[in-house]
């Protein structure tokens, strides 16, 4: 399935400043949320959404996702969507979700907030929104 495509990190932070009305959306867990960290966009004066693609403990995907996501959106179908997860497996699956609900800029989030494994098993040095040096906080 298709969607707007994958974006870098910075590419998504230069998106999200560029124009009003993009939002960025993290589709990770509660527990992600807390534990890990979240993006940071206080200082381009925006908030990320935050919306469980998969839902814990179970991880079913949430059947309201793209509901939530047109809510937040308020029905404008042409606002930029930026989907970010851990990696950016649920992210993408998130884009294609509301492509198919008919929004037309929809962008996976490439590597996510944490990005893929080094050679000693931990994220966030490689690539993704940690390792690309934007803001993030702990909460």
């Amino acid at each position: 399935m298709s969607y707007a495509g994958d974006v870098s990190p910075t590419e998504a932070w230069q998106g999200l400043a560029h124009d009003p009305k993009a939002m960025l959306i993290d589709v990770r867990t509660q527990p992600e949320w807390n534990f890990v960290g979240i993006p940071d966009l206080r200082g381009l004066g925006k908030k990320t959404g935050f919306i469980c693609w998969q839902v814990y403990p179970q991880m079913q995907i949430d059947p309201d996702f793209v509901a939530k996501v047109e809510q937040l959106a308020t029905g404008d179908k042409d606002v930029p969507l930026y989907f970010i997860c851990r990696s950016g497996a649920r992210s993408r699956s998130a884009a294609q979700a509301l492509t198919a609900a008919g929004y037309s800029k929809c962008f996976n989030v490439a590597g996510g907030f944490e990005g893929d494994v080094d050679s000693h098993g931990h994220r966030g040095t490689i690539n993704g929104w940690k390792a690309s040096n934007l803001p993030w906080v702990q909460q």
